[in-house]
């Protein structure tokens, strides 16, 4: 019996030294940052004014950016970095629109949907070959009764929270 818990304590101390000696980290949002300690990303500015039927949104950009950062920042263990990052993400976003997809008997809208679609270029200094460029894209719909500034905070929660994931998923997730 005494044997058993000897040998059982020998193995766990093992395995610890073992994952120690290996350098191997487990990381619960899946990302694998390799060798990357620092990540930038530059401004995502908001070019969708010239897509057709796309809409301005004052700070759109802004808040994207911050987003995006803020992500990175929460899932994995790089510092954010203001030049000269082992990861850089740079883009725009390319379409924010709203069209009607439902209509009433009456030819009013009952539901619209918001699109979003953002550009990501994504260059990775301390490993070759995962670079890449993207489109990213999410719908948020609503009813046709209300007004975009309504849901605005809603919408954009939703948008972000979607696009920014395939994002991490795309340039970090090792699945």
């Amino acid at each position: 019996m005494i044997f058993k818990k000897i040998f059982y304590y020998l193995v766990v101390v093992f395995c610890v030294l073992l994952c120690i000696q290996c350098n191997v980290t487990y990381n619960f949002t899946g990302g694998d940052v390799g060798d990357a300690k620092t990540f930038q990303v530059r401004f995502i500015q908001n070019r969708a004014s010239e897509s057709p039927g796309s809409i301005i949104q004052p700070q759109l950009d802004r808040d994207f950016t911050r987003a995006l950062e803020n992500l990175i920042t929460n899932q994995s263990p790089l510092n954010l970095v203001s030049e000269n990052g082992d990861l850089l993400y740079e883009g725009e976003i390319v379409e924010y629109r709203i069209a009607p997809m439902t209509a009433t008997a009456d030819q009013k809208a009952e539901q619209n949907r918001l699109t979003m679609a953002v550009n990501i270029r994504f260059f990775n200094n301390k490993k070759e070959n995962v670079d890449f460029e993207k489109r990213f894209s999410f719908i948020y719909d609503f009813p046709g009764t209300a007004q975009l500034n309504s849901v605005k905070t809603e919408a954009h929660e939703a948008l972000f929270e979607r696009i920014l994931q395939d994002i991490f998923n795309e340039s970090l997730a090792n699945w």
